[in-house]
């Protein structure tokens, strides 16, 4: 790739600031734009039965629990990095590789499903197995969409990333309501919608981030590539782990007819991470742009207050206005239980996206110290929850109660690390 090409790309703004609160805030439309068209979705719980929904959430959360937030900050890392010094062949030596290991990893995982496909089945309460095989596909473009957005925020091109995202969750419900109310599909033509909208995402990204992954490929340090990317792939994994995975674990203990409510109230509780995670998205190249650069910068400060304000209010009014939307979007038959849970759903999100702006903070400035103490703490609470599950039989809310303890543990941490804890001279990479 020429230098003339590369140059003509921009990958920081004059103006870090106004820059910072243009994309931030365009990527915020984008995200809770794209979250109601991701809502409208869970309108069509009311035209299927309930345990079609129950698996619906269900599906829908194993396809959460992939490493997707990892693998869009490691590509969001290495192409703000390759960017800042002059190592674009590396870089897309790098994506080609990732590219060609996600397939061969999805076809192995992929081939496994199928042969167990009956006990998974069982195991999930699922009504069949057409939904389980609609997800397999999913699953494939689940693996790329960080991919390439990661190389999309890396460069920050937050313009198109925010695009992405919108016409992704557009042809989502386009599709989830043609199939569910021209065709009586139920789950499986839910996930077929998912599967359109996340694959018209992946089909942007690639297309806009095709001058880095076409160029030509140089050999790069793999030993040097291994300490960068398995902190940061163990400290995001750990994030998304304690994001998701409480779905999968209640799926275990409850029946369908608890599990509506559940999932109904973890799909409006998430939604304050919609407001929330593009401040620090936008971040995160920044800094690691600025230090690959050892150059200062100070907007850190600026995404604490933002995400602590946006969050606090974000809880507080899904506190006042949950019940009516609940009842808005949901069938009679669960409102009254998915009320109930709004409240302990927000409370365990707003620790969860406080330490999601420090843990990128930390993770941007290559301060991996934090790494074993949150991969522990996602430990602890993969074993805490089954055990208090069965102290505590048919209790939901233990679920929630012990997510949000387990998030604040993480912000505790995280802070510790942040403010704590002197950060040490930066040690020169081999690149």
């Amino acid at each position: 790739m020429s230098t003339e090409k590369v140059a003509a790309i921009p990958t920081i703004d004059h103006k870090p600031h106004a820059a910072f609160f243009r994309q931030s805030g365009w990527l915020m439309v984008a995200n809770v734009g794209a979250g109601f068209l991701t809502l409208g979705v869970h309108f069509l719980s009311k035209k299927i039965p309930e345990a079609q929904y129950a698996a619906f959430g269900t599906l829908l959360m194993v396809v959460a629990c992939l490493p997707t937030m990892p693998l869009q900050m490691v590509f969001a890392q290495q192409t703000a990095q390759a960017l800042a010094t002059g190592r674009e062949r590396q870089l897309a030596g790098m994506i080609r590789l990732a590219w060609i290991w996600t397939f061969v990893i999805w076809a192995l995982a992929a081939l496994a499903v199928l042969v167990f496909q009956k006990q998974i089945v069982t195991g999930w309460h699922l009504p069949s197995g057409s939904g389980l095989r609609v997800t397999l596909p999913l699953l494939l473009v689940s693996l790329w969409a960080p991919l390439f957005t990661g190389v999309m925020q890396g460069r920050q091109d937050f313009f198109w990333m925010g695009w992405s995202v919108l016409l992704g969750g557009a042809g989502r419900l386009a599709l989830a309501a043609f199939l569910v109310l021209a065709l009586a599909f139920g789950a499986e033509g839910m996930m077929a919608g998912a599967l359109i909208g996340v694959g018209l995402t992946v089909a942007i990204t690639i297309w806009r981030t095709r001058d880095l992954w076409r160029g030509r490929a140089e050999a790069f340090d793999r030993k040097y590539l291994l300490r960068q990317v398995v902190p940061l792939m163990l400290g995001f994994g750990a994030c998304q782990f304690m994001f998701t995975s409480d779905t999968i674990f209640a799926k275990a203990y409850f029946h369908s007819d608890e599990m509506a409510p559940y999932v109904a109230a973890g799909t409006l509780s998430r939604a304050l991470l919609w407001l929330v995670l593009p401040l620090a998205a936008v971040m995160f190249p920044k800094i690691v742009h600025a230090s690959a650069r050892a150059e200062k910068s100070n907007l850190f400060g600026l995404v604490v207050l933002g995400t602590a304000a946006l969050a606090l209010c974000g809880g507080l009014g899904l506190w006042l206005v949950g019940p009516w939307v609940v009842k808005l979007i949901f069938t009679a038959n669960y409102v009254a239980e998915t009320t109930a849970l709004i409240p302990w759903y927000a409370a365990a999100m707003v620790p969860l996206a406080m330490a999601n702006v420090l843990v990128n903070d930390l993770l941007a400035r290559s301060r991996f110290g934090v790494v074993p103490f949150m991969v522990a703490l996602a430990a602890a609470y993969g074993f805490t929850l089954p055990m208090l599950l069965n102290h505590f039989p048919g209790r939901i809310e233990v679920v929630l109660q012990t997510l949000g303890a387990f998030n604040l543990l993480l912000f505790l941490v995280c802070a510790w690390f942040v403010w704590g804890v002197k950060e040490k001279p930066p040690r020169a990479g081999s690149q």
